[in-house]
């Protein structure tokens, strides 16, 4: 390392050389003497050109360097701006990332492959059809042009959005038969192109939110503003498969034991009072075989409609697991519902004494919850049902080996975030009657194994379902019905706001009739005990918000009546429906909105695809209908609303999938920092005042050229340290270190050399075409972008002047900054 020191740094011979760390917590700041000299002049340059970065005052076509060099204030500087991207692109990924070498993730990225292909099969049925690179191509997302209505919007993939006139014929250029055309109009006039061509590449626009109007229609006479939205939205597709895929090969290369086949599991089975359908059959299969045929920790889908036996799935889960000395978790988004499972599981296991479980609440005292926390984290508890509380940094796993998920599209943000992270270390298994859009898309493109169970238990009848605008007197005849036949009845409202006024009206027309509010702001107890004495038949009409939604299992209540339908989303309304229905009465849901001429389209939407899928079982699609009409939601974990409107939903489910099918393509392999050659003469010399004035120079620097090799993250880690306890470097300390960081980036691009040669700049690289031109799209800036191109293995600019090589080394520090800035849209192993 010692040459590499004298190589990287000129500086007196030092007498003793202490070990130097910085210090994590921040001193007083000195000011440093060198900082105070007078700085040397510098000659003007004047350069024309559009492709080259200088320090000083830069015009489009000409640049014009500063005579002297501009005071740069901490925090603006090139360093720090860099710095800034990393910590906002690289700092939580690279924390959990987990090291690869590029046989083993060649080896991994196939199994991908694999898996796309199985989820395909399993999801959609029959055959997937292969395109020529071997990639699934029998999923689109385009439109059928005789479905489209006149004053639709659409995307057409090389012109951008425009609005759909109609279809009529007419005759091209040099033939006598008419054919069918589409026209389109666009912001500069109107297209029409033939049926056949427009079938391959139209697509509609929708918006995941209400707003279904593009900002402006694309012009045919300049498409280079559409190729920018589409580029953009091809980026952040990137990024989110970059997401999905390390989430993935890192949950590959996780490894547990598989567990043993408890021949004890037959007696739990038996306990199982109805006979399985062949699709819950099917799903018992598929996790047992996850649970004890492989290594890799399970992530699998349940998607079952409501009372279909989701929960019987999971309960043999969770034997499997709790048998083998393990503890299950069991997440539900109300109190409601954890109860319910609390219970069910409670009775489940009643039969093994040596089985605990427990159910963690807010209704719990403080010395109650801090008995569980204790008795979780030392492992006397097996079976842990409850809350997000779970998900607390209190809640300490002695030895979890299961997560089970129930309707996981009722947790935030944060929380899916949480579950996710257990996804790479522990077995999950997620249970949905109407998974959200990102759930149901991972499962289709094989991210995650998935098992439906669409097939209704023999006694179940549909549910009747009544949709019409409000009506006082429809709402009276329904509950009357309902009590006529000793049954119960849920009233349910989007909001606390209007329960008081329905129960004042329900109290008048039913003056000898148990009523109750049920809403989560009440106070624990209170809620409690009015759930409990509903569950047990003395409460007979239930007023209450949708903290109803899930789970509730009540035999007795078979009408539902749903107020103010449009206020609630289309998954929302499917379990709500489902809330009824679960014995062999026929159940009836009566969906009331106000008038329909001050709906939305999407709410009209929504109310047209509850209204198709009153069979049982239709969930799943119910859940394809949502994904159309809202968008997708979260894709993973972040909003990405603004990406999806560059290009419209559809066009982005297509360029993601076609992404997800050709991930290989967009794989980097980086190469170790020490074999990267910069072959730019320039040696800086520090002050001797900076020198005296740093705790044992020798060794920060040393520091310095172990950060760089480490990684980009301890590199940028250092230079923060660095500056917070000495202040802003002088100009050659930042030479320096542009240095290093030159060569650190270079090396995560897989560049091991760069050199120059008159007013070339060269970078040798392994680089794929490919990567190279999903990098150069994806650059914020036009100088760098223009002035690069690929020649065989190596990357190559030519400046409009050679620069002196401090100038040099700053272009290419810029240079390479946005280059490295494309990397989280990249698989780097």
């Amino acid at each position: 390392m010692a040459t590499a020191q004298t190589s990287l740094l000129p500086v007196p011979e030092l007498s003793s050389l202490a070990f130097f760390k910085l210090r994590s917590s921040p001193r007083r700041i000195r000011k440093c003497p060198c900082q105070l000299l007078a700085k040397k002049k510098r000659l003007s340059i004047f350069a024309a050109s559009n492709a080259v970065y200088t320090e000083g005052l830069t015009i489009f076509g000409v640049t014009r360097l500063s005579p002297q060099r501009v005071k740069t204030e901490p925090g603006h500087d090139p360093i720090s701006v860099l710095n800034e991207r990393i910590r906002r692109y690289h700092g939580n990924r690279e924390a959990s990332r987990t090291a690869m070498d590029s046989e083993e993730a060649g080896k991994y990225i196939q199994l991908v492959k694999q898996q796309q292909q199985r989820g395909l099969q399993k999801l959609k049925g029959g055959e997937v059809v292969q395109s020529k690179d071997g990639s699934a191509a029998g999923f689109s997302y385009k439109a059928d042009p005789y479905t489209l209505r006149s004053g639709d919007y659409v995307v057409h993939k090389k012109v951008g959005v425009g609005r759909f006139v109609g279809i009529k014929f007419d005759v091209p250029k040099g033939s006598t038969e008419a054919i069918e055309y589409v026209f389109i109009e666009y912001a500069d006039g109107m297209a029409k192109l033939p049926v056949k061509q427009a079938s391959r590449m139209l697509y509609r626009y929708h918006l995941p939110n209400e707003m279904k109007r593009p900002r402006t229609l694309s012009k045919l006479g300049d498409t280079s503003l559409w190729e920018k939205r589409r580029i953009k939205g091809k980026v952040a597709i990137q990024k989110m498969v970059v997401d999905l895929m390390e989430l993935y090969l890192h949950r590959l290369k996780q490894r547990r034991p598989s567990y043993p086949k408890n021949p004890a599991i037959a007696e739990f089975v038996a306990q199982f009072p109805y006979k399985p359908t062949p699709d819950q059959k099917q799903a018992f299969i598929d996790v047992e075989k996850d649970l004890t045929e492989r290594e890799t920790p399970m992530d699998r889908l349940i998607c079952g409609d409501v009372g279909f036996g989701k929960t019987e799935v999971a309960l043999r889960a969770i034997f499997c697991v709790v048998s083998s000395g393990k503890q299950s978790m069991v997440l539900a988004p109300t109190i409601v519902l954890a109860k319910q499972h609390y219970a069910v599981i409670s009775e489940r296991f009643s039969r093994y004494p040596n089985i605990k479980v427990g159910l963690l609440s807010r209704f719990q005292t403080k010395a109650e919850k801090e008995e569980y926390l204790e008795m979780i984290k030392s492992g006397h508890l097996d079976i842990i049902v409850g809350t997000h509380s779970l998900l607390g940094s209190r809640v300490v796993y002695n030895n979890l080996g299961l997560l089970v998920v129930d309707e996981e599209q009722r947790f935030g943000v944060k929380q899916k975030e949480k579950i996710a992270s257990f996804k790479t270390s522990v077995d999950v298994l997620t249970l949905s009657a109407t998974p959200i859009p990102r759930t149901l898309y991972l499962a289709l493109t094989g991210f995650r194994d998935a098992s439906l169970i669409s097939t209704p238990p023999p006694e179940r009848v549909p549910i009747k379902t009544h949709l019409s605008a409000y009506n006082k007197d429809k709402v009276i005849s329904a509950i009357k019905f309902e009590l006529g036949r000793s049954g119960q009845v849920f009233y349910v409202l989007p909001r606390i706001k209007g329960l008081e006024e329905v129960m004042e009206f329900l109290e008048q027309s039913f003056p000898d009739v148990e009523i109750a509010i049920a809403h989560g702001k009440q106070y624990s107890k209170q809620l409690e005990e009015t759930m409990d004495k509903f569950a047990q038949g003395e409460i007979k009409i239930l007023i209450c918000t949708n903290i109803v939604e899930s789970g509730l299992d009540i035999q007795n209540a078979n009408t539902i009546i749903v107020q103010d339908v449009h206020q609630f989303g289309l998954a929302q309304m499917y379990q709500l429906r489902g809330r009824v229905g679960r014995a062999d009465k026929e159940a009836h849901a009566y969906l009331f909105y106000t008038d329909k001429s001050l709906l939305s389209d999407q709410a009209l939407e929504r109310l047209a695809a509850l209204e198709e899928c009153r069979d049982l079982g239709q969930g799943f699609q119910l859940a394809e209908r949502d994904m159309g009409i809202r968008g997708f939601g979260n894709i993973f974990g972040e909003q990405q609303t603004g990406d999806v409107g560059n290009v419209g939903i559809d066009l982005f489910f297509e360029m993601l999938f076609e992404s997800l099918s050709k991930v290989e393509e967009h794989r980097i392999v980086s190469v170790p920092y020490a074999v990267v050659q910069l072959d730019i003469n320039i040696d800086p010399h520090l002050p001797s005042e900076y020198i005296n004035y740093l705790e044992n120079p020798m060794e920060i620097i040393s520091e310095a050229e172990k950060a760089a090799e480490e990684d980009i993250w301890s590199l940028m880690q250092f230079t923060e340290n660095l500056r917070r306890q000495y202040g802003k470097e002088p100009y050659s300390m930042e030479i320096l270190l542009k240095k290093l960081y030159v060569r650190r980036m270079a090396a995560d691009l897989g560049i091991t050399r760069i050199y120059a040669s008159g007013k070339r700049v060269g970078m040798e690289t392994n680089m794929s075409r490919k990567v190279f031109k999903l990098i150069t799209d994806s650059m914020a800036s036009n100088i760098h972008r223009n002035s690069l191109v690929m020649e065989d293995d190596q990357i190559k600019a030519e400046l409009l002047l050679e620069l002196p090589r401090e100038q040099l080394l700053n272009w290419v520090f810029q240079c390479l900054a946005e280059l490295h800035a494309s990397l989280p849209a990249l698989i780097k192993y």
